[in-house]
């Protein structure tokens, strides 16, 4: 008979950890679908407090917990009883698995010597700061500049925090190459936009696009950079032409790009870059220096 675990708590509380972060995934994601409701209104995001968009009556706790309330409720407000949008509890799902995948991540952009709890937090951070940007830009084509910046300003932080933590060389190259990147994402799409608008009489992009680029090449530098605008107008591509075949598209009807962009940036750090280099049969051929 096999003897008992010597470390049964600590066991219990490995095989919890998955299950404590998806739950407060979730939670997150509650708050970002609130982000992501008031932000382009205008409105305080701590103030009023959880209240139906409909009939504007407050929610009790038992009706703002994070997948069960709305599983629950039966996707209907408690009061009014008009139907609570799919989208809330897909959010929430969501986030709750972006929370996990990071717990799994193999960012490269951040260098070889990274501190794996630093990385981690890092991973919350950015996917926390994709999400409302992507939903901005699906309700209203718009992505909110001053959050765009921030983005930039945040992953060049990171980037630096990360960086000097593993030695003042490697602090300045990955400092370096992912301020370049950011800067290279706004001007390769800026251009992009231009020529769009040379070519097509309209912008192929907008100027927001523009500016997550920006924001994805300060937390992937420019290898990472390069592979998420690759995933991104791939996936979008393969959207599109579904779209179109289906009919749910029409043949000039404008598609948000921004939550393009997210999914690659996502897919790249916590993939890495491996992955995709290998699938393009790139691999060999790319070295990934410090802050890749």
């Amino acid at each position: 008979m096999p003897s008992p675990s010597p470390y049964p708590l600590a066991l219990s509380v490995l095989a919890a950890w998955p299950l404590l972060v998806a739950w407060g995934g979730a939670a997150f994601g509650s708050f970002l679908n609130v982000v992501a409701w008031r932000l382009p209104r205008q409105e305080s995001l701590l103030w009023p407090a959880s209240h139906c968009p409909r009939c504007g009556h407050g929610l009790a706790w038992f009706e703002n917990l994070p997948l069960l309330s709305w599983l629950l409720l039966r996707g209907h407000c408690r009061h009014c009883r008009q139907p609570i949008a799919p989208r809330y509890f897909l959010v929430e799902l969501l986030a709750a698995g972006l929370a996990v995948g990071m717990l799994f991540a193999r960012p490269a952009a951040m260098g070889s010597g990274a501190d794996p709890l630093l990385l981690l937090l890092a991973g919350w951070l950015l996917a926390g700061w994709l999400l409302p940007l992507s939903l901005i830009d699906l309700d209203s084509f718009w992505l909110p500049e001053p959050l765009c910046r921030w983005g930039v300003l945040l992953g060049l932080a990171v980037s630096a925090g990360l960086g000097f933590s593993q030695g003042f060389t490697s602090g300045c190259s990955l400092l370096l190459s992912h301020l370049l990147a950011a800067a290279g994402g706004l001007i390769a799409l800026e251009g992009l936009s231009a020529l769009g608008q040379k070519l097509l009489g309209r912008p192929a992009l907008g100027l927001g696009d523009a500016r997550l680029a920006a924001l994805i090449g300060a937390w992937l530098g420019p290898t990472g950079l390069a592979l998420a605008l690759f995933l991104a107008v791939s996936i979008g591509a393969l959207v599109g032409t579904i779209g179109l075949l289906s009919g749910r598209l029409g043949r000039h009807q404008p598609v948000p790009f921004g939550p393009f962009l997210a999914l690659g940036c996502l897919a790249v750090w916590i993939a890495g870059p491996m992955p995709w280099l290998e699938l393009l049969g790139l691999a060999a051929l790319t070295p990934l220096p410090p802050g890749s």
